[in-house]
């Protein structure tokens, strides 16, 4: 072995926390090996956590993502808003840091849910919209309307709070380490950021990390599978899974070891281009008037219904004996937020990794407004047409609402069908229409692969900086031995995702999601106790009696004006 090889071994054993690698290492490969030692119990035993965590927090969730929005919307308006993270400038640009928190944050989950999920609600509403029927085209904005309320501000809202208070912490107090329990500072106790309670937190969320981010892994790696083999007919073993994986995982290693700046900030510049182009096209391609008439009305109707839509829970029905609201709830928009809280330990970790010398309002409003002005068009423009092709009959997705068909192969089932036509019958020269499909196809597939890598190497960065109790650049072979795990994990869920073993991992994803959306409030209020100590409250002066009166009695009254009390004149 070289000099070399033994220095970077002992710096790898060196930087390592051991509690917290140790516990997320044998967690994450615990659950792998159950699966193919029993996966049905496995599966029963989650599926039955993961229901009664639903039925038990379902209101909490809601609740929660709500509050926190609320805050993040006060702190880009409010006097919060001008509080820097470190006392440094920037590293990045603001193009670069944008697309850097889009692309590792949760665009891999954009580009596989873009073509398919209005086609859902599409098919079945809201029961919110109890009056609108599946199917028909009163159906059509809602369906867009519910979709853009999923993807825009509120999963994007935990990632964010959870990135400004790790890095508002780590920058701004003396000592504090750059991982996800230091989120609860002032809570915890700086001086308690070692102990039990910070461990179980950070051993918490590299579980939740692997698990959530795997899973979304999987999906996006069986849609580039699916491709393959709807597109082209080649169709893929087991072994060409694990072959398919292994490159990508390869790619993203390689990305991950170049560092943010060689390789996740290159790779994201690349993929914000491609996701723009594919967007716009699909615009121009697609039903251009039809989609800004959707798209105002389903934004429209969002901002005016986002409070209903957030705290809704089906009690009403429920009350009357019909849980069927209440489940549609549980499977759609608690569900999105539990599988987006068990992304926020390592999309805050991240987000806080390169928000250094940014201002909190800089970081809010990147986190929830500029990436929703990126995602609310790309599921208009694509969503809306899918919806649009599915409802005149040009495209045919009967399969895949009725679930015969992965949702994964949507996209595909799309941008075949389109064709940019011309009709220049006007001049002589009759009509003419170009299959563009073929050409959007390999574009598609080319966002999924280099989402996928972004995805992969940003979150496999993440956890190496949690099991090294906040170094902000691991060492090498950390960082590989969890691109591998990931890149396993991920390659294990598509290979069994037929026999619901990836839907189980995804309900342990909820389940250690769930925890985080209380992680997430308390951090929030580890922000509010803070910043209004530090910079003044906000609502309330300074000294404030919450119960009882201010006033002193008239025995220690001090005297009134200059000598003493004022005396009447009235004898």
């Amino acid at each position: 072995m070289s000099d070399a090889e033994k220095g970077a071994i002992d710096t790898f054993f060196e930087e390592i926390d051991p509690i917290v690698f140790a516990f997320g290492a044998l967690l994450t490969l615990g659950v792998i090996g159950a699966f193919f030692v029993s996966p049905d119990t496995v599966e029963s035993g989650i599926e039955s956590l993961n229901n009664q965590m639903l039925g038990a927090f379902n209101w909490a969730l809601l609740l929660i993502v709500f509050l926190i929005v609320v805050f993040l919307l006060f702190l880009i308006v409010g006097p919060w808003g001008s509080i820097r993270l470190g006392d440094e400038s920037p590293e990045y640009s603001f193009l670069s840091f944008f697309a850097m928190l889009y692309s590792a944050g949760f665009a891999a989950g954009v580009v596989f849910w873009g073509p398919t999920e209005a086609l859902f609600y599409y098919d079945s509403p809201s029961p919110l919209f109890g009056g609108v029927e599946g199917g028909t085209a009163e159906a059509m904005p809602i369906a867009i309307q519910q979709t853009l309320f999923h993807w825009a501000l509120p999963q994007l809202a935990v990632f964010t709070i959870m990135g400004i208070a790790i890095g508002y912490f780590a920058y701004n107090y003396e000592s504090v380490p750059l991982r996800v329990s230091s989120a609860l500072t002032p809570i915890l106790g700086k001086e308690n950021l070692d102990g039990p309670a910070a461990k179980i937190i950070d051993i918490l969320a590299v579980f939740a990390t692997i698990g959530g981010v795997a899973t979304s892994l999987g999906f996006i790696g069986s849609q580039f599978v699916t491709g393959l083999d709807y597109q082209w007919g080649i169709s893929m073993g087991n072994i060409g899974i694990l072959a398919v994986v292994t490159m990508m995982t390869l790619l993203f290693t390689t990305s991950m070891v170049l560092g943010v700046d060689k390789g996740i900030r290159r790779l994201s510049n690349f993929n914000m281009v491609a996701f723009v182009l594919l967007m716009f096209a699909t615009f121009v391609v697609g039903p251009t008037l039809f989609l800004v008439l959707i798209g105002t009305q389903a934004l429209g109707g969002m901002l005016s219904d986002f409070v209903s839509m957030s705290l809704f829970t089906g009690a009403g029905p429920m009350g009357a004996g019909d849980p069927a609201a209440t489940e549609w709830m549980n499977a759609w928009t608690v569900f999105y937020w539990a599988w987006a809280l068990s992304w926020s330990p390592f999309a805050g970790l991240f987000i806080a990794r390169i928000s250094k010398g940014r201002t909190v309002r800089e970081v809010a409003f990147t986190g929830i407004i500029a990436t929703s002005a990126a995602t609310i068009p790309w599921f208009t423009f694509v969503g809306g047409t899918a919806v649009w092709a599915e409802h005149n009959g040009i495209a045919d997705f009967g399969a895949v609402i009725s679930g015969e068909a992965g949702a994964e192969v949507s996209g595909f089932i799309l941008f075949e069908a389109l064709r940019f036509t011309m009709d220049l019958s006007a001049i002589g020269l009759g009509t003419y229409s170009l299959p563009v499909g073929g050409v959007l196809v390999y574009v598609f597939l080319l966002l999924v692969t280099t989402f996928f890598i972004t995805s992969a190497d940003s979150s496999t960065l993440a956890v190496s900086m949690m099991t090294t109790g906040g170094k902000a650049r691991p060492s090498n072979i950390n960082r590989i031995f969890w691109g591998v795990v990931l890149g396993m994990t991920a390659a294990i869920l598509m290979i069994l995702g037929g026999t619901g073993s990836a839907n189980t991992l995804q309900q342990a994803a909820i389940i250690t999601g769930t925890p985080f959306a209380f992680v997430c409030f308390a951090a929030m209020l580890a922000l509010i106790k803070d910043f209004g100590s530090s910079y003044g409250r906000v609502l309330l002066q300074d000294e404030t009696v919450l119960i009882g009166s201010s006033r002193t009695s008239d025995a220690e009254s001090p005297p009134t004006g200059p000598g003493g009390p004022v005396e009447s004149d009235d004898d």
